[in-house]
């Protein structure tokens, strides 16, 4: 059998046909190595005569995939309401940020309702998931472990008639083929080994869990390709000083994206959050400047948080702006825009901005929350009592419309909130009070004092 020899980048899975000390596709530097493949393609199509794929209509005799419960609900309702037999879902996340504990725990839930699940380990010893599963007080439970590297062998074991129903691989950078010669963890053996696992689970209609590891820009480590071979993608989130994880589906064929699980890591492992927004505010200290509560959505649900920011005079030519948990891209927008239509100072000043808790804010809707807190922190006067944020602000200044406000505002009164700040709302039942802006300067009658503000010139 023939074989290839590339240059592949492992950063970005780029191949060439030479060695380069930098990728030209990603830049990276000293990140191509060279790798041999068994070439297993046939000399051209006319080597041999393909057979004739049946096509059907999309309203067939196929019943439909059924779904089950993992047993977590956090887990089950992020996943759309279970697992789909025959998927394959990959999981990513910091090292020691707990998926290797969320998963022990998910399949010992399964062989709590008599599924047959395994767990099989490239990293760890069998008695090394022993003792994790020890503490975690799950050693009674019907889970199979191995702990095997090679992809053949795994496949052998897991053909035959009495496979399980759920296959855990932790982690598929271990993983290897026999036939390529290249190390466990490059482009090339991550991608087949992928493959090959993901042809079994379709074949034997099982799940497949695939742990993958991520590199210093939070992304899966290994090739691209391997997030579009997969049916669900899902991040595993959270700061070490925090004891919340947040468990994000980023892509999902059958269900919904953008959706979230709440955990809290305790000394027992992994315990569910079913009302995150009373723990991300249990610790909010009343009125304090600088503070307010954000009313967003995560996926399909509400979720309030504390969003803090804190105003200082500096001394630099550049004063610092840090980031915490939001894109500091639309943190510079808001104070130019602050500074261009409000005519508030904000250039010499240092900003630093938080959400608390540890979680990650993308959606526009925050704007209008951080304005209040950065026009709150430089007044050094409170947001007002039991109020809820949220808006988007556009570069003219004008507050505009978000989705979803009135789950976001029955979120709210359920948690005791009795006003809030937000864009002008279409007629119709609110939950609870609400002041309308039409544009962002609006917002400063809310932090008028005795105390005064540095104004800039108003430019427009």
């Amino acid at each position: 059998m023939a074989k290839s020899s590339n240059f592949i980048c492992q950063a970005c899975g780029a191949a060439t046909n030479k060695w380069a000390g930098k990728c030209e596709s990603c830049g990276e530097w000293n990140s191509i190595v060279e790798e041999i493949a068994a070439d297993i393609t046939p000399k051209g199509l006319g080597a041999g005569k393909g057979r004739k794929i049946k096509f059907e209509n999309l309203i067939g005799s196929t019943e439909q995939t059924p779904r089950f419960a993992v047993g977590i609900n956090e887990m089950d309702r992020m996943l759309g309401g279970g697992l789909v037999s025959g998927s394959a879902i990959l999981i990513g996340g910091d090292p020691g940020i707990g998926k290797s504990t969320l998963l022990l725990q998910a399949v010992a839930a399964l062989g709590k309702q008599g599924r047959k699940a395994a767990y099989i380990s490239g990293e760890e010893s069998i008695a090394q998931v022993r003792l994790r599963a020890s503490r975690l007080g799950l050693l009674q439970e019907n889970v199979e472990l191995a702990a095997a590297t090679n992809v053949r062998d795994i496949i052998s074991s897991l053909e035959g008639a009495n496979a399980p129903e759920v296959v855990v691989i932790d982690s598929i950078q271990t993983m290897f083929l026999d036939n390529i010669e290249s190390a466990p963890g490059t482009v090339t053996q991550v991608r087949a080994a992928s493959l090959e696992l993901i042809k079994l689970a379709k074949r034997k209609d099982m799940v497949l869990f695939l742990v993958g590891h991520v590199t210093k820009d939070g992304q899966i480590a290994g090739p691209r390709v391997l997030e579009h071979m997969v049916d669900t993608v899902l991040y595993f989130e959270g700061e070490r000083g925090h004891q919340f994880r947040i468990l994000r589906a980023v892509k999902n064929r059958f269900g919904g994206t953008d959706e979230i699980g709440v955990f809290a890591m305790t000394d027992k492992g992994l315990e569910e959050v079913p009302n995150p927004s009373t723990l991300f505010l249990s610790h909010r200290q009343g009125q304090v400047s600088g503070a307010a509560v954000f009313a967003g959505m995560e996926g399909s649900r509400p979720l309030l948080m504390e969003i803090q920011a804190l105003v200082s005079a500096s001394q630099l030519a550049t004063p610092r702006r840090a980031v915490v948990g939001l894109d500091s891209a639309r943190l510079a927008m808001i104070l130019a825009v602050l500074e261009t239509r409000c005519g508030i100072i904000m250039h010499d000043k240092e900003v630093y901005l938080n959400v608390a808790g540890g979680l990650k804010v993308v959606e526009p809707a925050a704007d209008l929350a951080v304005a209040a807190c950065l026009i709150s922190a430089l007044t050094n006067i409170p947001v007002p009592e039991h109020t809820v944020i949220f808006g988007e602000i556009g570069l003219s200044g004008e507050v505009r419309q978000v989705g979803r406000s009135d789950t976001r505002l029955k979120e709210s009164d359920k948690l005791g909130f009795k006003s809030s700040i937000t864009p002008v709302l279409p007629p119709g039942k609110l939950s609870i009070g609400n002041e309308g802006l039409h544009h962002v300067q609006e917002l400063l009658s809310y932090f008028r004092s005795s105390a005064p503000v540095k104004m800039a010139n108003k430019r427009d």
